[in-house]
């Protein structure tokens, strides 16, 4: 759907890598070779976010490297569209209801580096959480998002060794 509204597929791509993870710094080669586009066309879409104020720069040696203004007036907004858009929004809505004592749930993976994928990973933190429920309805929530959703049940013993290993973007917490 978000490819109707916005026809540009290098803006799209942009508006993921940046807005889904506001964490996520990139500069214009590395986006290049991620994105596999003529870096004109990705360097005319940085531009004009930038002169939009939805992204903002800062210099690390030669490389002008990009990160979304979170304090843009539109970011939150835009963040809720790209988590519908991936299908976050069911997610959380299915998931973090009656499975257990659940703590903090995290994106891994592709979509937490800003990617967008077929295939989203998640990372549920907490007690007793029940695995049979939670399978239930993320397999509900596949054929509502029509993505794939892998996800690893960890306590908060186990979710340093977990997440420090890969990219993780907190988006739930009791």
């Amino acid at each position: 759907m978000l490819d109707t509204l916005i026809t540009n597929k290098t803006r799209i791509k942009l508006l993921l890598k940046f807005f889904l993870n506001s964490n996520t710094q990139s500069y214009l080669r590395s986006l290049e070779a991620e994105f596999g586009e003529s870096s004109n066309a990705i360097r005319l879409e940085l531009n004009r976010f930038e002169e939009a104020g939805l992204l903002k720069a800062s210099f690390s040696g030669n490389k002008k490297i990009f990160q979304a203004n979170t304090d843009h007036p539109f970011f939150k907004e835009i963040n809720s569209i790209l988590q519908k858009f991936v299908g976050i929004d069911r997610i959380l809505e299915k998931v973090t209801s009656h499975i257990g004592e659940l703590k903090e749930a995290y994106l891994t993976g592709e979509v937490a580096k800003g990617n967008d994928s077929n295939i989203i990973d998640l990372v549920l933190v907490g007690n007793n959480l029940d695995r049979m429920y939670i399978t239930s309805l993320v397999e509900k929530t596949e054929s509502l998002i029509h993505r794939k959703i892998r996800f690893l049940l960890v306590t908060e013993s186990e979710k340093q060794a977990i997440l420090e290993h890969a990219p993780a973007l907190l988006i739930w917490k009791s």
